[in-house]
């Protein structure tokens, strides 16, 4: 090899010639933010290798070259995942990779859609598809955040019609002042998790949880986050302006959709706005389908127009209802602006569950059970970070039938996991600490009807079911959905959305939280985003209107039952010597099975000594505390036990008492007279009472049977040993 020159398969050797590399990097956070393009995945529209720390995440954006046929919407597709050789982890299980997406993968693939699909330039419908890769996590700064500026920035430099850029953070709150990008260590003392996405000029995308936070705090935290951001935005900036692609054209609209469009709202608008007078939903929806397929059939459109008036009637639908609200305040099923639906909120429904509640309200319906486990039925999450247990779950479902639809049922959705990690995140808030209510707490919603902010009246009926299980939550929880019209300078912020105000209007904005604050708060603009204005009216008017919900579920509970359900177990804490562990759990977890198959309680050992029995039954739950306690307690002199002959030999018995403690009864302590033969008194398996005479230096126990009454477990009084046996 000549001297100096690199060793092959180095890398290095002829980079200059492979690799257009271009980088931008800035202080943020405290931490270095670099943004690198060039070098990895060089056949995707946009890749980007964001680092934050030593988090690294590539971000890979690719889009079709012509749109995709038949489709009215944006066919976009944001995938988030984590490899777990980012951590230096093997992947558990048999086949030794990883597999679906856990419930982290699916939040943050939904975290990065959210704010950027409003941004995509309206008319294009190529597919689309985002990818962002865990390569590298240093266990301080969270993926999900980097790869949301990675995604923003790789979108940016791609050429695809992206009007970004986006920035993102997230934000704590500490002893009264905004952290932001929280580490680990930050967040254990933090009253606020909360990530922000948006533009330069507003904000697009919230999601928080909170540790009931006034409203001006939760604003105050918006708005520093969306401060915050605006240097990573203008990195991206820098950055696309050294290698962005050239800009894709987006097709103009045809010049026959004016026209096709005018001819539409002559024949559809009048019976579009009778239906919309409709306020029963089932019956408006069969108005709605009535008026369109008349408009269609009346102008006898080919199959091409047709796909185009199908947009044309879209847009006719959300001018009718949009125009109407600013115009008059009155929305579709009649209410103000501000008016919340009736409610009627019921609990212990079901007679076998430890917690149910039915919350209804206008025509959204949850039905919420809550069960109580131990610590056996914790689920065991294999994450980034490490392996953690989760006493605390809460599982949303959204079948067919609650919106009249008949389909396949399928395994929950990233719309189902969403909307359950949003209650659960309401809800956490306050629950009380595993020390002082050591169970495990599953909580199904079952969405049994939906007109709108089904996530919601989660929140509501798992406040209830919890109570109603005897929970001892800090206090009641209920959530309100928040809307939006904006027209121009005019808008309306709307109070309880229904589902087509959410589908028609420009922002879902849910907060759900107690009568002292906020526990959580998300938002989703579909428009280029919002003022603090229009954010502090909307969540001005959703505190009124959770006040207003709390006040209706008290109406059926207003604080947690006394104690928990009688179907549910009953939980019984001891403390036990950490040395006395192995004897309780036994050789091969022999012992404890005995106690549990025996007693019907189950039993959780802690590393510490703590212990937990569980049983419906109490008699069983007493059982199995007797025999744990018999196996820890040491044996006192003078004190009388019963025990069981476990071993006869020539010179007496010995005899197992207090669980896994055996004692020695001579035979001359078997019985007041002389004994010549052991088994002439006692056998293998016999039940007897023993008084213990005394413990040696080496901790042998020894016992006395003729000192006590047989019968009557009494210690025998009166006349001297001696001359009771010369009496006989």
């Amino acid at each position: 090899m000549v001297a100096g020159a690199e060793a092959p398969g180095t890398g290095k050797e002829g980079t200059e010639d492979m690799f257009t590399e271009h980088r931008k990097e800035i202080m943020w956070g405290g931490r270095k933010l670099v943004l690198e393009t060039g070098k990895i995945a060089r056949q995707a529209d946009g890749a980007v290798l964001a680092t934050y720390g030593g988090t690294v995440v590539l971000c890979t954006a690719v889009a079709q070259k012509s749109p995709k046929a038949g489709i009215d919407f944006f066919p976009l597709t944001v995938n988030y995942q984590e490899k777990t050789f980012a951590a230096g982890k093997i992947p558990g299980g048999f086949f030794k990779r990883e597999g679906r997406p856990n419930e982290k993968e699916t939040l943050t693939s939904r975290l990065i859609d959210r704010p950027i699909r409003p941004l995509f330039a309206k008319g294009f419908r190529n597919e689309t598809q985002v990818i962002c890769t865990v390569l590298s996590h240093d266990l301080e700064n969270d993926p999900d955040v980097v790869s949301l500026v990675g995604a923003s920035a790789a979108l940016t430099i791609s050429g695809i019609p992206f009007m970004g850029p986006i920035g993102g953070a997230r934000v704590g709150y500490v002893d009264g002042e905004f952290v932001l990008n929280t580490t680990p260590d930050q967040a254990e003392n933090s009253q606020l998790d909360m990530i922000v996405a948006g533009t330069g000029d507003a904000v697009l995308m919230v999601e928080s949880e909170a540790n009931e936070l006034s409203e001006e705090i939760m604003l105050g935290a918006v708005m520093f986050a969306h401060r915050e951001f605006q240097p990573v935005i203008q990195a991206i900036i820098e950055l696309a302006e050294m290698c962005a692609k050239e800009p894709w054209d987006v097709p103009e609209p045809a010049p026959e959709k004016a026209a096709l469009a005018e001819k539409i709202k002559g024949v559809a608008e009048a019976s579009l706005r009778e239906a919309y007078g409709e306020t029963v939903k089932q019956a408006r929806v069969e108005k709605i389908s009535a008026a369109k397929a008349a408009a269609l059939q009346a102008l006898g459109l080919d199959d091409d127009q047709k796909e185009l008036a199908g947009g044309i009637l879209k847009d006719l639908e959300k001018s009718v209802v949009r125009g109407n609200i600013i115009k008059t305040g009155q929305r579709i099923d009649g209410r103000d602006t501000k008016t919340v639906r009736p409610i009627v909120a019921q609990v212990g429904i079901l007679p076998r569950s430890h917690g149910s509640a039915l919350f209804t309200r206008g025509e959204t319906q949850a039905l919420a059970v809550a069960t109580l486990g131990t610590g056996q039925d914790e689920q065991i999450i294999d994450a980034l970070e490490g392996e953690y247990r989760e006493h605390f779950m809460l599982h949303y479902n959204f079948p067919p039938y609650s919106v009249g639809e008949a389909s396949f049922l399928r395994s929950p959705g990233r719309r189902e996991i969403g909307h359950g990690k949003l209650a659960w995140r309401a809800i956490r808030a306050v629950m009380p600490a595993k020390e002082d209510f050591p169970y495990t707490i599953r909580i199904v919603s079952e969405i049994t009807e939906s007109n709108g902010s089904s996530s919601m009246a989660t929140v509501c009926g798992t406040s209830l079911a919890m109570m109603d299980a005897g929970v001892p939550i800090r206090r009641p929880v209920a959530g309100i959905a928040m809307g939006l019209i904006k027209e121009e300078e005019g808008f309306a912020v709307l109070s309880d959305i229904l589902g087509d105000e959410d589908h028609l209007g420009d922002m879902d904005f849910k907060v759900a939280g107690t009568d002292q604050g906020v526990t959580s708060l998300q938002m989703d603009i579909k428009i280029t985003g919002i003022t603090e204005e229009i954010m502090e009216i909307a969540l001005g008017q959703a505190r009124e209107g959770r006040i207003h919900i709390l006040g209706e579920m008290s109406s059926a509970l207003s604080s947690s039952r006394d104690s928990v359900n009688d179907n549910a177990p009953r939980i019984t804490t001891l403390s036990i010597p950490k040395d006395k562990i192995r004897e309780v759990i036994g050789t091969g977890g022999k012992v404890i099975r005995e106690i549990c198959e025996v007693t019907g309680a189950k039993i959780d050992i802690d590393d510490d000594g703590t212990v937990k029995v569980a049983a419906v039954d109490g008699d069983a739950g007493q059982a199995a505390i007797d025999w744990i306690r018999s196996i820890v307690a040491e044996p006192e002199v003078g004190t009388i036990y019963t025990g069981k002959v476990v071993k006869v030999v020539d010179f007496g018995a010995f005899v197992n008492f207090l669980g896994a403690r055996d004692g020695l009864v001579h035979i001359s302590e078997l019985a007041p007279q002389r004994v010549g033969k052991v088994t002439d008194v006692v056998n293998e398996g016999d039940e007897v009472k023993v008084k213990v005479m005394g413990i040696d230096d080496r901790g042998k126990v020894k016992l006395s049977m003729k000192v006590v009454d047989q019968t009557t477990g009494e210690e025998i009084s009166g006349k001297p040993q001696e001359e009771a046996v010369a009496g006989e």
